[in-house]
């Protein structure tokens, strides 16, 4: 084998190094940590495609062949891909205007939507986006999924009181109508959902370690068919299909994919996000690197088996992988033989996964808010920045009441995020600096500082120098100009500008030229070296290089002092205990 191919198998094959890493006690720690998690995704499956306006069992088969795809092309062996609250609800949301959901046509919506997402992921992976995903800033992300989960409660809630659900809709119009069907309330549900609801938070604090999910869906699912839950007109999961996998290549129509494709590009971003967050959790505490841009390609592939499949968009779930965390997974292999279980289940016990109650399913979604709906991340927020706190805000405020098009709230929240962003940028901190008693140059006007000469002025910019922000820099100079009418010298302490692009380079120039005309000499101190290239390049650093170089104000003035009337030899500056 070449040593090209030997590098390149790795990255196309990710799974190749599970050989390496697959031991005894690892194989055992797999196995285990697999058959943990199927026992969790089953009941998790089944409520999230109900969740998402599906059939519950289309959940099993998310849960199938996009798993293992997920586990084989990833980079993170503690990712449990399949379908997870989230995504489900971005589906649902993204579908509900355009088909009514549960029918053929709402199905085909969500396979395609599963393509093109898987698509987009593809397409990121590949080119090394992966890092984009930081655009969206973590207020943002916390505010729309502090929204999300509200809705998926408005959604859920008429499940859980055996109240026909109208889908998705505005939220505060979704809670007036389920006031209004109150007295229509199904007893036997509400109370099967109370109960699960209960025992499920119950066993999350007493058993954590437990499978508390399947425990309560089987022991109320057992209560509801001794009790009478269907013939009492109660509603459960239904046959499943004889088709235990249904394969198809996706149909695509253009005047669809251009409806879903804005919702596409929405889903491909948090669902991601969502499983960076894993990653993350994982490599922390297993030390085992990850590449963001190859989980970016494996979840992409997974979600495209999912439309193979006639399924609907997968993401990585934190909980499931959390399982597969505290189990000691070892390798994707866990992942491979959960899903292996899961399909085990689906054809030896058809019987009674058909006959769980879909209340119980509802509230297993709900219980699962208690992990997504956090006000304190925006609260913090507000604490630390205005402007955080305002575009998280607004991402919540516009996921509410533009639902059920969800994806608004979030763009909402990323535009004006990078919006105040910019205008951040346009107005950096500029400050003339004078010798502080503790031997440091600080804020003259701050801290009521003389200048170190009547005829030289120290101009402090703290920022990049681009077309953004030029303006103001030329500003700081004019000012520094018209309030100093003997100025000889500009000092430009320099440290803090990290860039600079051809409108800063231009106003620079042109700032040189109009003090050499009235001269006077503009010099500069701590020039970073990729500003020193820029400045070579444009040839500006042959004019101004002379005065350009000085390493530090204090060096600047041991040079530039004695050429200004009445100066006298700068004092050294005061360093460590002297200070």
């Amino acid at each position: 084998m070449s040593t090209a191919l030997a590098r390149l198998l790795p990255r196309l094959l990710p799974f190749l190094a599970w050989r390496r890493q697959l031991d005894g006690p690892a194989l055992r720690a797999d196995l285990l940590a697999g058959f943990t998690v199927a026992l969790v995704a089953i009941p998790q499956a089944l409520a999230y495609a109900q969740l998402a306006g599906l059939p519950p069992y289309v959940g099993l088969y998310a849960s199938l062949l996009p798993a293992i795809v997920g586990a084989l092309f990833g980079s993170s062996a503690q990712l449990s891909t399949g379908p997870v609250a989230l995504t489900s609800l971005l589906t649902a949301t993204s579908l509900a205007p355009l088909a009514l959901p549960g029918s053929e046509t709402y199905l085909l919506l969500a396979v395609q939507l599963a393509m093109l997402a898987g698509l987009l992921q593809v397409i990121f992976g590949m080119l090394h986006l992966a890092h984009f995903a930081d655009l969206l800033s973590h207020p943002v992300l916390h505010g729309f999924i502090n929204a999300c989960s509200l809705l998926i409660c408005a959604a859920q809630l008429p499940t859980l009181l055996g109240l026909r659900s109208a889908g998705q809709r505005p939220f505060f119009e979704a809670i007036g109508n389920l006031v209004e069907a109150l007295p229509d309330t199904h007893l036997h549900s509400a109370a099967l959902g109370a109960a699960a609801v209960i025992l499920l938070i119950l066993m999350r604090r007493l058993a954590p370690r437990w499978p508390g999910v399947l425990i309560v869906v089987a022991g109320l699912s057992g209560i509801a068919w001794l009790s009478g839950f269907e013939a009492d007109g109660g509603r459960v999961v239904g046959p499943l299909p004889e088709e235990t996998l249904a394969f198809a290549l996706p149909r695509a129509d253009w005047g669809q994919i251009t409806d879903l494709l804005p919702s596409a590009f929405v889903l491909a971003l948090v669902s991601f996000l969502e499983a960076m967050s894993s990653c993350k959790v994982a490599s922390a505490r297993t030390g085992a690197r990850w590449n963001g841009n190859q989980e970016l390609i494996g979840q992409g592939l997974a979600k495209l088996t999912a439309s193979v499949c006639q399924a609907y968009p997968v993401s990585g779930s934190f909980g499931r992988s959390a399982f597969l965390l505290a189990s000691g997974a070892r390798t994707g292999l866990a992942s491979v033989v959960g899903a292996v279980m899961v399909l085990t289940a689906l054809l030896t016990m058809p019987g009674p996964i058909a006959h769980i109650p879909l209340p119980v399913l509802a509230a297993v979604i709900l219980v699962t808010l208690a992990t997504l709906l956090s006000p304190a991340p925006l609260k913090e927020a507000w604490r630390t920045s205005r402007d955080d706190g305002l575009a998280g805000t607004v991402s919540f405020v516009a996921t509410l009441a533009f639902a059920p098009h969800i994806e608004i709230g979030i763009l909402a929240g990323l535009i004006l995020a990078l919006a105040l962003l910019i205008y951040r940028s346009m107005k950096p901190r500029v400050a003339v600096l004078g010798r502080h008693p503790d031997g440091t140059w600080r804020d003259a006007a701050r801290f009521d500082l003389p200048p170190p000469h009547p005829e030289l002025t120290i101009l402090r910019f703290d920022g990049p120098l681009h077309f953004v922000n030029a303006a103001t820099f030329e500003d700081a100079v004019l000012a520094c100009r018209r309030d100093n009418p003997r100025l000889k010298v500009l000092l430009l302490a320099c440290a803090g500008i990290n860039d600079i692009d051809a409108s800063g380079v231009d106003t620079l120039r042109r700032m040189q030229r109009q003090l050499a005309e009235a001269g006077q000499t503009l010099a500069c101190c701590g020039l970073k070296k990729q500003v020193i290239d820029v400045l070579e390049r444009t040839g500006l650093w042959q004019t101004l290089g002379p005065s350009g170089a000085y390493r530090t104000e204090d060096h600047a003035l041991q040079h530039l002092l004695p050429g200004l009337s009445g100066a006298t030899e700068p004092p050294p500056p005061r360093r460590g205990f002297e200070w």
